[in-house]
């Protein structure tokens, strides 16, 4: 038997304390280059320990539902997921319990919308739902290990 989890939409305050929402809403902050560009300042708390780098991610689509059997952290920094194109993908997020994932959550998040996702914080694989599956992330890339697995007994199933 598998376990069920609904996919909503992405907010800031439904993904509060696991990650950070990085988009355009609200007000611009600012307004720069003679007016022409909307500044909406500091969005993302990157906390690493040792180097930040840029890197770019291309993955297979996936599809709903999809089969959740493991989710991942990084005890040593945070990971920020930046689509380049458009389309929508699936963020899962749970809080951490004896070393474990507790109560994931699933969401959707759409075009013009990246995930900062905390340091230590479990979340499910770049599960983008349109191809190419193109992502800028910005995380730790230094030397050393940085990822922890925790495969689960009964897989969860996403789904809209």
């Amino acid at each position: 038997m598998s376990n069920i989890l609904t996919a909503n939409k992405i907010s800031s305050g439904a993904i509060a304390g696991l990650a950070e929402l990085i988009d355009a809403s609200d007000m611009p902050d600012k307004l720069i280059n003679q007016g022409r560009c909307e500044r909406f300042h500091d969005r993302a708390t990157l906390d690493v320990d040792g180097r930040l780098g840029v890197s770019v991610f291309q993955s297979e689509s996936f599809s709903l539902p999809f089969t959740m059997e493991m989710m991942e952290r990084h005890p040593l920094g945070s990971q920020a997921f930046m689509p380049m194109q458009e389309g929508e993908y699936l963020v899962v997020l749970a809080e951490d319990k004896d070393g474990a994932p507790f109560a994931p959550r699933a969401f959707i998040a759409g075009s013009g919308q990246a995930v900062n996702i905390g340091r230590n914080v479990w979340h499910g694989v770049l599960c983008p739902l349109s191809d190419p599956g193109l992502f800028i992330v910005v995380d730790r890339v230094s030397d050393g290990p940085n990822l922890e697995e925790h495969w689960f007994d009964e897989p969860f199933i996403v789904e809209r």
